[in-house]
């Protein structure tokens, strides 16, 4: 029997857990191991799970038959997130990286407190949902732990710049096919935080400065870091 989906309900808590506590407990197990055939076997299975994921929600575009232009195009911040995160687990680089970092963990985990689902577990679009959204996130946090990847002061500049970016294409799809990647043309029809916002379009010109405002909070713990590392290397 089908269940609808319950926002914190049982299934959804524990997804948003496994999302954080499985990137923690892997990178410590890297870290305190020091194997480094572990770190890139770990590496590889969340590139591959990332992928999978992928053809997955393909696969199941084509047989419950909602494959459309809206569906099927790799226009959703999350899907950004998604590709710079399978980027930097199969070719580790800085700035592939900033971008998974901080997409990830703010599209990507506002997606995943606040999807837009029917059905809960065990729907295969749940697992899906889940599986991708939760599986990037957990990916960023143990490139972050695991791999000591992290921002730095100019990753800030250009990840609101592709931040940016992403808005004009998003925004020029919309346009062109009528469709809503980014929620540029109307706000979700599920609780959102876009609901504490003012009325379309005047929410999109909102957004620029509260995403600024959370790449600068998700900077802060290295700034502040960095700055104590600092303060201790004085004579």
């Amino acid at each position: 029997m089908d269940q609808p989906f319950v926002f914190f309900g049982a299934a959804h808590v524990v997804a948003i857990a496994l999302a954080f506590a499985v990137p923690v407990l892997l990178a410590v197990a890297v870290r305190t191991s020091g194997n480094a055939g572990l770190a890139n076997a770990i590496r590889w299975a969340f590139a591959v799970e990332l992928i999978a994921t992928y053809a997955l929600w393909y696969w199941l575009l084509f047989a419950r038959g909602w494959f459309g232009i809206g569906s099927a195009l790799p226009m959703h911040l999350c899907d950004w997130a998604a590709i710079a995160a399978i980027v930097t687990l199969l070719w580790p680089n800085q700035r592939s990286y900033e971008l998974a970092y901080f997409w990830a963990l703010t599209g990507t985990l506002q997606a995943t407190l606040t999807p837009q689902l029917a059905l809960g577990w065990p729907d295969l679009r749940f697992v899906v949902f889940f599986g991708f959204h939760c599986g990037v996130i957990a990916a960023v946090l143990y490139m972050t732990f695991g791999m000591r990847m992290r921002p730095w002061p100019a990753s800030v500049l250009r990840v609101i710049a592709w931040t940016l970016f992403y808005g004009v294409a998003a925004g020029t799809v919309d346009w062109l096919f009528n469709v809503n990647f980014g929620f540029l043309r109307a706000k979700s029809s599920d609780p959102s935080v876009l609901d504490l916002l003012s009325p379309w379009p005047w929410y999109i010109a909102e957004l620029v400065p509260i995403g600024i405002v959370f790449i600068l909070i998700l900077y802060a713990p290295f700034f502040v870091a960095d700055r104590i590392r600092h303060s201790r290397s004085r004579p």
